[in-house]
């Protein structure tokens, strides 16, 4: 638990959303931005379940009772997550976008990758060892929020998205508070597992070295492949290149219209992770998501 936060309990918030007047293309006049984060629905599931498999894991070594309630609530809160999302694949699916060649990726990298026994590596089930890639694996999970937590907040800020649809922006925007909410729960875990402030340090640069391009790639990569199945041909055409021609066209995209952070922003936010004082604190704000969250309809809805 940083010094600096205001504590508060954080709880999983039950919710329910209903995609049955819902289009594909959620932000008017723009399959691009669409394209690019109905792609989250695909990676999410798999990777906020292997959150919570690595957290529940990590919580034995937890010594300070807060952080220990606070990995709890994150654990809730991403379990949350990923139902919700599992529930847009199914949208997504009643479309007739094909989304196995993209699932089988993605359940690559959090089921084989990043699983117990990476690329079937049984020497990491040593204890030692086991305890080393535990730590890695939370140190991985660390810099991923890293970035749930600036997208979230530039999410809080956003305007764009109040004339899309308003049942996949209540969705995206009720995620993305929470991900202010507990933005520094993994930073806080991650650290202390890894109480040497030097290799903290250098450790969590190197993972970030890692998790940063793989993270653009993979938001890149699956958005084509559900570009490449829109109805409309000229959309298809413009999903039906490469990574690097792909990518500086999203970028034009999202840079004029604000449907969508741009590589810049990013990449911004990768820069302020390699100050030594970094802490996810600054980077949010925590009020203004739990407004949101007081107001989302789906939260509303439940209640």
């Amino acid at each position: 638990m940083n010094a600096h936060t205001q504590h508060h309990k954080l709880v999983a918030r039950s919710v329910k959303f209903d995609f049955s007047n819902s289009p594909v293309q959620w932000i008017p006049n723009d399959p691009i931005c669409s394209h690019l984060i109905n792609g989250i629905n695909l990676i999410l599931p798999a990777g906020e379940f292997w959150f919570c498999r690595v957290y529940n894991k990590a919580l034995v070594y937890v010594k300070d009772p807060v952080l220990t309630d606070d990995v709890k609530g994150f654990i809730r809160q991403e379990a949350t997550h990923a139902r919700a999302h599992q529930s847009a694949q199914a949208f997504l699916k009643q479309h007739d976008y094909d989304l196995e060649p993209a699932l089988k990726k993605i359940n690559w990298i959090f089921g084989v990758l990043l699983g117990e026994s990476p690329l079937g590596i049984k020497a990491l089930e040593i204890q030692s060892l086991a305890h080393f890639w535990l730590m890695t694996r939370v140190g991985v999970v660390a810099a991923i929020e890293h970035f749930t937590g600036v997208l979230g907040q530039w999410c809080m800020d956003n305007t764009s998205w109040d004339k899309a649809d308003p049942v996949i922006a209540d969705m995206f925007r009720w995620h993305l508070a929470e991900e202010v909410e507990h933005r520094c729960v993994a930073f806080d875990l991650f650290k202390q597992l890894l109480p040497n402030p030097v290799f903290f340090y250098l450790y969590r640069q190197f993972l970030m070295l890692l998790v940063f391009p793989i993270f653009i790639y993979l938001l890149a990569d699956i958005a084509r492949d559900l570009g490449k199945q829109d109805p409309d041909i000229s959309i298809r055409k413009i999903f039906n290149r490469n990574f690097w021609r792909l990518l500086p066209i999203y970028q034009k995209q999202a840079k004029a219209t604000d449907n969508g952070p741009t590589l810049t922003f990013l990449t911004q936010a990768t820069i302020r992770w390699i100050s030594p004082r970094f802490h996810p604190e600054t980077e949010g704000n925590t009020q203004q998501a739990l407004d949101y969250l007081a107001r989302s309809a789906a939260v509303q809805a439940l209640k």
